[in-house]
């Protein structure tokens, strides 16, 4: 169960409060400090399979990004701090990030190419919470418009608006066209297609099944 300290702080706040040697995780959502649940196995497994795979891809086109172990994005213009599952960064264009030496911390969307979070039971903050402050921003002409974000739903625990009826296992893939942005969803045999790594060769499948004998 997701627990929140209710006193109201500033991003600065929370970076100066997070412990720096814990094995616990923290958000903050609009200014309040929110202890993450801690991943279940299978989340841990496909959260590392993508990793993994996306880094074998990065090193083989040689395209001058990289995947951090720790990271937190700062939402513009609201007390926001969010560490995602996975994110890919800029390698050139996070040097210009204020706060990256010193609390690897990134709040411009050009040193973030792609964004993915995994479905936990909290599946709200993904599709909703998260949604809003990574692409929705892009609507209301804020500075944040992350280009590509995958929500990975392996559980098929999102609600029916956003994978449909009946519910299943569903990949959404958010990508920034034109100022604009536009969904697609992958399952089963599908293959993942992602304009920033546009050779990647993994299918939906491979991703929700992964450590799974097939």
């Amino acid at each position: 169960m997701t627990q929140a300290l209710t006193k109201q702080v500033t991003f600065d706040e929370f970076i100066a409060w997070y412990p720096e040697s814990s094995d616990r995780h923290y958000e903050l959502h609009d200014g309040v400090i929110v202890e993450m649940p801690k991943p279940t196995g299978k989340h841990s497994e496909i959260a590392g399979f993508i990793n993994g795979s996306l880094f074998i891809e990065i090193t083989r086109l040689s395209i001058p990004s990289f995947i951090p172990k720790e990271c937190v994005i700062k939402s513009v213009n609201t007390d926001s701090g969010y560490e995602p599952d996975v994110i890919v960064l800029d390698r050139q264009a996070v040097r210009d990030e204020p706060l990256w030496k010193k609390e690897s911390t990134v709040s411009q969307a050009t040193s973030i190419p792609l964004v993915i979070e995994v479905v936990s039971t909290n599946w709200r903050d993904d599709y909703f919470t998260k949604a809003g402050k990574y692409v929705r921003a892009a609507s209301r002409r804020e500075e944040m418009a992350i280009p590509q974000y995958w929500i990975v739903d392996y559980l098929g625990l999102g609600g029916r608006r956003f994978i449909g009826n009946p519910k299943q296992p569903t990949i959404s893939i958010y990508q920034l066209i034109e100022g604009e942005y536009q969904v697609k969803q992958f399952r089963g045999n599908d293959r993942i297609q992602s304009p920033a790594l546009p050779e990647l060769n993994l299918t939906a499948e491979q991703i929700l099944r992964a450590g799974e004998v097939m």
